[in-house]
């Protein structure tokens, strides 16, 4: 790791009698061999050797050129934190779950060292797979090159673990890395059903795949809020003392179930405030376009099958891009200038998808604004459009995930229960998904025609226009 992580190991092997020198992976609590790290968000982490051979390859210190929030900096000025420093919150966090776990019950759940260690190992490496620019890469610019792309950063996440172990020859039992790679897909669509013949509780501590509350979660949105000077008034450490495994199944309290229902309501706010702030979003849709126009010369998009390849792509391909003299990036350089200038996509107006039309949406795509135009003066292109389809949920689409969690009486309990929300409050939602619509102009001139073709795709669609504000007369006559 060298100097840099604040902590050297307390007695070196060196000074020690042969006899003594011990394995550090044979000896992983031994404090000899641990490192240690301050976290701004978690404290003092202690990393533990086999994790630091996996942290020390550059394949994992990738991380740190890639920011977790992708371009959000732009707007948040805050928001510059990496990969890097939530994998290793993560790790912790996974770490501290199960220790929790193994203090009060584990005895009962047989729980040991190795199903800390793994546990931990999953945290640590769950988004070492990640693509450049947060989620943009994967869902947005990826299916622009390949229609219906399916490719992800969590099977990316498996084939980069594979890799690493295979290009560092690092010593990990054969069974313990197919439960750490288990464990990092639990929660995605490419898991297998039975993935977990034991002990399936630990499998719900990093990504959980039954009801979507995880210590992936409790990091970025205690992180994240932390960066963007957001209040997160959640106190994840609280939820560890009480949790309790039933029917291997992670419960918690009934009495905490406006607790459990506040982390995925904190995680909407996230996403409507930050993650898809309307200028977020604009210089995302921005970039989108810059890197399609130079995938064909980059060759962005070939190295996604190959875990060799693909660890060499982060966020510096925004200054490549920016600084390389090539005419064939012309249109891409042009894009990032306009980025720096604040020459933004122009955003001319928003709805909410009506809640009894949600099940039957489809996309709306620029040519369907294109369409809607009436005669005018002025001709609008697909080119001269752009939309963003948003989807805020609360990790379960039209479902609310605490139907998919397991709660209990009190302590004295041993029986696992469901409860509905009414029961609890009739304050909270009736409706746990939205999808709204945003419409921009990528020239400034058009604002004024972009927002007219929308309001008319909106009659033609509902019947009436769903947005709740006008699009601006200031914006309308810039030129």
């Amino acid at each position: 790791m060298g100097e840099c992580w604040g902590g050297d190991v307390s007695v070196s092997q060196e000074r020690l009698p042969r006899s003594q020198v011990l394995n550090p992976v044979a000896a992983p609590n031994d404090r000899r061999f641990l490192k240690h790290v301050f976290d701004n968000l978690h404290g003092n982490i202690s990393l533990d050797p086999l994790s630091l051979k996996f942290i020390d390859t550059e394949q994992f210190q990738r991380l740190r050129d890639l920011k977790q929030l992708g371009l959000t900096y732009m707007v948040y000025p805050g928001a510059v934190h990496t990969r890097f420093e939530h994998s290793l919150g993560v790790y912790w966090l996974a770490g501290e779950a199960v220790r929790c776990l193994q203090t009060y019950q584990g005895s009962e759940l047989d729980i040991d060292y190795h199903d800390i260690q793994t546990v931990k190992l999953a945290g640590l490496l769950h988004d070492v797979g990640h693509g450049p620019f947060s989620h943009l890469f994967e869902h947005e610019f990826l299916p622009r090159i390949h229609a219906g792309s399916k490719w992800s950063h969590e099977q990316m996440s498996l084939e980069l673990v594979d890799y690493i172990v295979d290009e560092h020859n690092i010593d990990i039992d054969s069974s313990t890395l197919r439960n750490v790679k288990e464990m990092i897909v639990s929660s995605s669509k490419t898991a297998g059903t039975n993935c977990a013949k034991e002990k399936r509780f630990l499998y719900d501590i990093v990504a959980n795949g039954r009801n979507g509350i995880d210590v992936d979660k409790f990091d970025y949105i205690s992180r994240d809020c932390r960066a963007c000077g957001l209040g997160c008034n959640i106190h994840f450490q609280r939820l560890f003392e009480i949790m309790r495994v039933i029917d291997d199944e992670i419960c918690y309290p009934a009495k905490e179930y406006l607790t459990i229902h506040k982390v995925f309501g904190t995680r909407a706010d996230l996403h409507r405030t930050v993650y898809t702030h309307a200028k977020v979003k604009a210089i995302e849709l921005m970039l989108v376009d810059a890197l399609v126009k130079a995938n064909d010369f980059l060759g962005i998009s070939s190295c996604i099958s190959d875990p060799a390849e693909f660890w060499k792509l982060d966020d510096t391909i925004l200054k490549t891009i920016e600084t390389a003299p090539d005419s064939e990036l012309k249109e891409s350089r042009d894009i990032v200038l306009r980025i720096r200038r604040r020459d933004l996509y122009q955003f001319c107006n928003e709805y909410a998808v009506p809640k009894d039309q949600l099940d039957h949406f489809k996309d709306i795509t620029p040519k369907d604004i294109v369409c809607s135009q009436k005669a005018t003066g002025v001709t609008l292109k697909e080119e001269d459009v752009a939309v963003s389809n948003i989807k805020i949920d609360l990790t379960r689409g039209k479902h609310n995930p605490l139907e998919s969690i397991g709660f209990f009486k009190d302590f004295e309990s041993d029986q696992k229960l469901t409860i509905p929300d009414d029961r609890i409050s009739h304050l909270l939602p009736s409706c746990n998904q939205d999808k709204i619509v945003r419409v921009y102009s990528k020239k400034s001139e058009l604002v004024e025609a972009v927002s007219e073709a929308f309001e008319n795709f909106q009659l033609k669609t509902y019947g009436l226009k769903t947005q709740v504000h006008d699009t601006p007369d200031k914006k309308k006559r810039r030129r």
